[in-house]
């Protein structure tokens, strides 16, 4: 008889007018590998989200027009049902069988609430936990004896470990809230043994000193939800943020000394192209004075010429009366015989000539300096012409430089340093959340403990037999010798820290590649316990990143690169059976024996090379060049 239990088929979203983005999955080892930045964590995120999560999906620019997501699934017996779900978030639907388009109206459907209740099953968490015959059980909720309804988020922590978690500096059993501590370890320990909590009596009736209490720590889990929440969506690593500002405190430094020095530079060539320009419009407007001078210049010349033609014409006829003796006087037209010189015409012609003679001269004097500016202008302006294109030249390269290079480097600089200077603010806000989740998680422990050691009859703790204990611990050390992971000789479970200890050395205290390693170890450990000791367990993990240490080495004592860990890897993984299923996110490709399996898919951000990424590739990418759209 199979094992209750689940197993994820597949993940599709839906849109109006969008190709379907989906992903299959089967029993046994599931691996999505391939580059940066093309879905992989997405996948993880939005399983999790199916699955019952309350934060809300990224808004990655991929899921614009997605509006809904169905996830197939089938439980170890063999009953298939698919969920949907907006991708806002909220209620689900549930359908007999498995669909990958959304089901027509009128289709039979369950509908779920997305909230956990132990009061009625219509909601999604007790749904599952029918399926995995774990509905009714019940896990610690503190130190008082207290206890709620098992949830399946309550089970879901220990079964999907995202790329955040996986590397977290604290147990696979802590998710930073240590209010959650004592829950955590109550599921922990329930699917190690099989045993719930239900058989707990708190401590003694609530008094009114108690209720108080109460009522305090309940509005300080209020807080710290929402502190979360926020603290959620501002960061997924809060143990990385004091480093994380000082990061990007030196990168706003250098970036501030890079903008002034480029600002410098662009104002020293505005500067420059302000006076270039200058030049170039007085220069213009000196030659086209030029210009308009020589115009008129060469109107009086003619009139200088037209005036001595005339006056020429005096002086030739005046010359050709003395020559031609007894004639009519040429002004007065008096005979010969009355010209008198004394009366009535006062004309004389010698006069006339001489002074039309020294006209003439003053108008050569006037043409010769006429001549003399209108060379000197000639030359100015063939010095402007000469000079004038190189300035335009110089004007135009400076523009270009400006235009161009610095402009653009200007703007991507300011928009660097805007955007860094943003991050810096969501930094120090997710800090400062951070601190105060701290400071209320002290006053809530505080307040919790407060008199619990002065008080009688008080409930254990409610620790791991060390018989189970020592099981598990020797579960996970085959697993990592399987995995031939350097020094696994020596595991064992430490109560106090409740996480591993492998050759004498916390887990904790390695660093974040292999803190990926040995978390997946407990995950998979997990998973093998259960099956084998046929304790309950939904029957599947989902593990982001698990060789890390592959990757990004921290030191020749973290460095694993030299090993075949990672061939081993996932030949265990490939050997599991069919009633236990594993899927693996990666950046780095599997070995060539895997990439070969059915359930195998690498995204590979590349158009025209296996699949592009969970999400379809827009038209509008497909329609740019190989090389813009790699």
């Amino acid at each position: 008889m199979a094992q209750p239990g689940l197993r994820l088929r597949h993940i599709v979203f839906h849109g109006p007018n969008r190709p379907p983005a989906a992903l299959d999955f089967g029993p046994g080892l599931n691996v999505i590998y391939g580059a940066s930045e093309c879905g992989k964590s997405f996948v993880v995120e939005a399983i999790d989200f199916m699955l019952g999560g309350k934060q809300h999906l990224r808004d990655i620019p991929e899921r614009v027009g997605y509006d809904r997501i169905l996830m197939g699934l089938e439980t170890l017996a063999g009953e298939q049902f698919t969920l949907l779900r907006s991708v806002d978030g909220g209620a689900f639907r549930a359908f007999s069988g498995l669909h990958v388009q959304p089901p027509a109206e009128g289709v039979e459907a369950v509908e779920l609430a997305d909230q956990h209740s132990e009061k009625n099953y219509v909601n999604l968490s007790m749904y599952l936990l029918q399926r995995c015959a774990m509905d009714g059980k019940r896990v610690r909720k503190n130190k008082q004896g207290e206890t709620n309804s098992l949830s399946f988020r309550n089970l879901a922590r220990l079964l999907i470990v995202d790329e955040t978690e996986i590397i977290a500096q604290r147990s696979p059993l802590s998710d930073g809230n240590p209010t959650a501590d004592t829950p955590n370890f109550a599921t922990f320990k329930l699917l190690l043994t099989g045993v719930d909590d239900v058989a707990l009596v708190p401590n003694k009736p609530k008094g009114p000193e108690d209720q108080s209490k109460e009522a305090q720590l309940e509005l300080l889990d209020q807080l710290i939800d929402e502190h979360r929440e926020r603290l959620a969506e501002l960061t997924k690593d809060p143990d990385d943020l004091e480093d994380q500002l000082q990061r990007l405190e030196g990168s706003l430094s250098q970036h501030e000394n890079q903008l002034a020095t480029t600002d410098a530079e662009y104002r020293g060539l505005e500067v420059r192209r302000r006076d270039t320009r200058k030049k170039l419009e007085e220069g213009r407007d000196r030659r086209a004075e030029i210009a308009g001078l020589l115009e008129r210049f060469t109107l009086l010349d003619r009139h200088y010429v037209s005036d001595v033609a005339r006056l020429r014409g005096i002086e030739e006829g005046g010359t050709l009366f003395e020559v031609m003796g007894q004639a009519p006087c040429p002004l007065c037209g008096a005979e010969p015989a009355h010209h008198r010189r004394d009366s009535d015409c006062d004309g004389n012609i010698e006069a006339v000539v001489a002074a039309a003679r020294s006209e003439i001269a003053k108008i050569e004097l006037l043409r010769t300096e006429l001549a003399d500016t209108v060379t000197s202008l000639e030359r100015e302006g063939d010095g402007f012409d000469k000079r004038l294109p190189r300035v335009d030249e110089d004007l135009r390269k400076l523009s270009l430089g400006i235009e161009q290079l610095i402009t653009p480097k200007l703007t991507r600089l300011r928009t660097t340093y805007a955007g860094l200077a943003d991050k810096r603010g969501e930094v120090r806000e997710a800090l400062a959340i951070y601190k105060s989740i701290k400071d209320v998680e002290a006053r809530r422990l505080k307040i919790e403990n407060d008199g619990d050691d002065q008080k009688d009859g008080a409930v254990s703790e409610g620790d791991l037999s060390a018989a189970v204990a020592d099981a598990f611990a020797l579960q996970v050390e085959a697993v990592l010798k399987d995995w031939h992971f350097p020094e696994a000789e020596r595991v064992f479970f430490d109560a106090k820290s409740r996480d591993l200890v492998i050759a004498g050395k916390p887990r904790t205290a390695r660093g974040k590649g292999l803190r990926a390693i040995t978390h997946a170890a407990f995950t998979v450990g997990l998973l093998q316990f259960c099956k084998t000791k046929d304790t309950p367990h939904p029957g599947f993990v989902i593990l982001d990143t698990p060789l890390r240490a592959y990757r990004e080495p921290e030191g020749s004592e973290e460095d694993l690169t030299g090993t075949d860990l990672n061939v081993k890897f996932y030949d265990y993984l490939a050997g599991l059976a069919d009633d236990r299923q594993v899927i693996i996110v990666e950046n780095t490709d599997p070995p060539s024996t895997i990439t070969t399996r059915p359930q195998v898919v690498m995204f590979s951000k590349n158009p025209h090379s296996g699949r592009y990424g969970f999400f379809p590739m827009a038209a509008e990418q497909k329609k740019l060049p190989p090389a813009e759209s790699s």
